[in-house]
């Protein structure tokens, strides 16, 4: 595999990875806007951790969430999610530092070191991509579903800017991922044929010069 596209791969991981560690602590995950006059209109985000409210002002009060088992189960699933995706997105880096060609790191076996890059593309792939899509469309997905709804009797919020840098992240994440995976062709395509070399093989001893002499001239197929 060119060596160009690995490094490209390995460089939206890490833009990807840096993106997922951006999002998770961002405050606004989904935000409301309560129309009043100067004084009184304000704000309300939220995002995993806690939910906070500004005024025209400029003042700001945030509050954690009090209890882990008092939260919706979106919100508890996504907060495991985010984690793994930057715990697994941090092994899929070393994985790919170690696994692309130009790096001196492993050793000679490029066999070896394609194998280490799929993998590591794998995880970026499975993990630090798809875990951060699912929750951050799970997320929106409860967002827009409480917004649409008639009955829902509080507030109702809109899709914040945390969830379109995790929604970046994933996508960088994932190509990376694919073009790493593609190196892990490297283990069954580098096996390099036997030199080939025109000529005959002889074993055993040479014959001696006499019996070179007298089988001279002789019918061969006799």
């Amino acid at each position: 595999m060119d060596p160009i596209v690995e490094v490209v791969a390995l460089i939206l991981g890490f833009i990807g990875w840096i993106m997922v560690g951006v999002a998770l602590p961002n405050r606004y995950w989904k935000v409301s806007s309560v129309d009043g006059n100067v004084i009184t209109t304000s704000t309300i985000y939220e995002n995993l951790w806690m939910s906070c409210a500004t005024d025209s002002t400029g003042v700001h009060n945030c509050r954690e969430f009090p209890s882990l088992l008092a939260l919706n189960g979106y919100i508890q699933a996504s907060r495991a999610l985010m984690i793994t995706s930057i715990l697994l997105g941090t092994f899929g880096l070393v994985g790919a530092l170690i696994g692309i060609k130009c790096s001196k790191a492993g050793g000679e076996n490029y066999v070896l070191k394609g194998r280490i890059a799929g993998t590591a593309g794998v995880l970026f792939i499975l993990q630090e991509g798809l875990c951060t899509m699912i929750s951050v469309s799970w997320y929106a997905f409860n967002i827009t579903q409480d917004f649409f709804d008639p009955f829902f009797p509080g507030t109702k919020y809109e899709i914040g800017e945390g969830l379109y840098i995790g929604w970046c992240s994933a996508v960088l994440a994932i190509a990376g991922g694919v073009c790493l995976s593609c190196s892990c062709k490297a283990g069954t395509q580098e096996k390099y044929p036997l030199r080939y070399e025109r000529g005959t093989a002889y074993s055993g001893a040479a014959p001696s010069r006499s019996a070179a002499t007298s089988t001279y001239g002789r019918n061969a197929y006799v």
